[in-house]
């Protein structure tokens, strides 16, 4: 009797999604739970400004830069196995962070976190993906999608609580009995799958790791020290250099880190473009937002991280609740056309914010990117690693990952320049003003700042349903054909 397809989870489908699900959320909150408690870290470390922004650049780099190789190590020796690593050195790193007296000891624990959270961040994506089939795992892509989209704006609002009422440390403490609880309950939720039996390209694995790290800073240090500046220059181009070896090393490698032909499908490029172009978009706005509620209207970092909630929740009824159940029905075109216009509807809204518009202005440009990433997230997801041979799922993973951290660096680099030299122009305007204290005159220079750079980000989104129109094609996407799976492999499904 020929072998069918399942249309249901697995046995301990809820606890494999719980599991899944928790830890990606624990790495995405790290990306930003830090940022609302920089000024108490520099308070209680004494860190000098310049080193401060080394709190969120080392976790970036490690995170960027790893995550190509952290995504291909699940595919090679395991999944479970290597989503356990990840996660155990995510929560250990968070206990020895929470613990630094020193700046050097802050910022290796940083990295530590980093190289985690590279290592489980696509291997839990690619869990999902072999571990549910059919409707299963469009309502699983949906609960992940929501984790991975909504845990930047959730991480403003933990970082918010716990800076506020307990220490800047229990942002990293938290971690550490979520990384436990994970790794207690994995084996019992999670099937261990064969690795692909070949061996690591080590020429690859450094030059792609060296490359990304390469661009992460150089972009990084684009956002604050200029695009003139030696140092930006020289990481840029080294990582130019870094990727085109990488490129023809994988052409010439009998088992490539990265085999190219996971780019013949023009919808999957095309998924990966769109992450990268709306997660530029995505970070510029918690950046500058966030910085609007405290700097224009003195919030607390409490009170900042509640007024981004609608957004956040937003994205998780739209990606757990509706999309699910309209995928199947009208396939994912329709709405990766949809999300890049709602949010550039939502930039413009942003981008007329004053120095004396209330909540509600703010809330409805967030409400409308809220919309827009809760129709993107679940179908880029669904067709990044749609028709994915199962020992490339780790790869197609992480590669979404990827576009999602070089956008995020990219938009902060881009349109903090725009930002910086906007409002330094309205400063020179506004000198000398006797209607408006200097204090008005930050306020006033950070505003005009902030909206040009939303209105430059609305490009973006634009170039992004440029992407779609051009590049999508597939409204459902194919699934794999069905195959018994080898004793101690993981179940293959369909990849609808």
């Amino acid at each position: 009797m020929p072998p069918t397809l399942s249309t249901a989870a697995p046995r301990n489908g809820a606890l494999a999604l719980a599991v899944i699900c928790i830890a990606q959320l624990m790495v995405v909150l790290d990306a930003t739970v830090m940022n609302v408690a920089l000024p108490s870290i520099q308070h209680d470390l004494g860190f000098s400004a310049s080193g401060l922004t080394w709190v969120i650049t080392s976790y970036s780099l490690a995170f960027g830069g790893l995550l190509l190789f952290g995504g291909r190590t699940g595919d090679l020796f395991g999944r479970r196995r290597m989503f356990m690593i990840g996660v155990a050195l995510f929560a250990a790193a968070s206990l020895v962070g929470g613990l630094a007296q020193s700046e050097g000891w802050l910022i290796a624990a940083r990295v530590a976190q980093g190289v985690g959270g590279a290592i489980a961040a696509p291997t839990a994506l690619a869990l999902i993906a072999t571990t549910f089939h059919g409707d299963a795992r469009t309502r699983a892509f949906g609960v992940y999608a929501a984790m991975a989209a909504s845990g930047g704006a959730f991480g403003l609002l933990v970082g918010g609580i716990l800076t506020d009422v307990a220490s800047w440390r229990w942002a990293l403490f938290i971690n550490v009995p979520i990384g436990l609880a994970v790794l207690l309950l994995a084996p019992r939720a999670l099937d261990e799958s064969q690795g692909a039996g070949t061996r690591l390209d080590l020429p690859g694995a450094l030059t792609v790791t060296a490359g990304m790290s390469s661009l992460v800073y150089g972009l990084s240090n684009a956002a604050t020290g200029g695009w003139t500046d030696t140092i930006t220059v020289a990481a840029l181009g080294a990582a130019v250099v870094l990727l085109i070896l990488f490129v023809v090393i994988e052409l010439r490698a009998d088992a490539p880190l990265m085999p190219l032909r996971i780019f013949a499908s023009r919808d999957r490029s095309g998924a990966y473009l769109i992450m990268l172009l709306h997660a530029a978009a995505l970070f510029a706005i918690f950046f500058f937002t966030s910085q609007y509620q405290q700097v224009v209207h003195g919030w607390s970092s409490f009170r900042t991280g509640l007024g981004f909630l609608p957004m956040p929740l937003t994205i998780m009824v739209m990606s757990i609740v509706v999309m699910r159940r309209v995928i199947p029905r009208f396939g994912v075109r329709p709405f990766l056309l949809a999300g890049p216009l709602l949010a550039g509807c939502g930039l413009f809204v942003l981008s007329s914010l004053g120095t004396g518009s209330g909540y509600p202005h703010l809330l409805s440009g967030l409400l409308l990117l809220g919309l827009g990433m809760g129709c993107l997230f679940v179908p880029l997801t669904v067709t990044a690693v749609a028709g994915v041979a199962p020992q490339e799922t780790g790869l197609a993973s992480a590669l979404l990952n990827t576009g999602q951290q070089i956008g995020g660096a990219i938009g902060l680099a881009v349109f903090g320049t725009i930002a910086t030299r906007a409002a330094e122009d309205r400063a020179s305007e506004l000198a000398g003003s006797t209607t408006l204290s200097a204090a008005g005159i930050a306020r006033d220079s950070f505003v005009r700042g902030q909206s040009v750079a939303f209105s430059a980000a609305i490009v973006s989104a634009a170039l992004a349903l440029v992407v779609a129109i051009t590049l999508i094609r597939v409204r459902r996407p194919a699934p794999q054909p069905p195959r018994v799976p080898a004793a101690g492999a993981e179940p293959v499904g369909d990849a609808s």
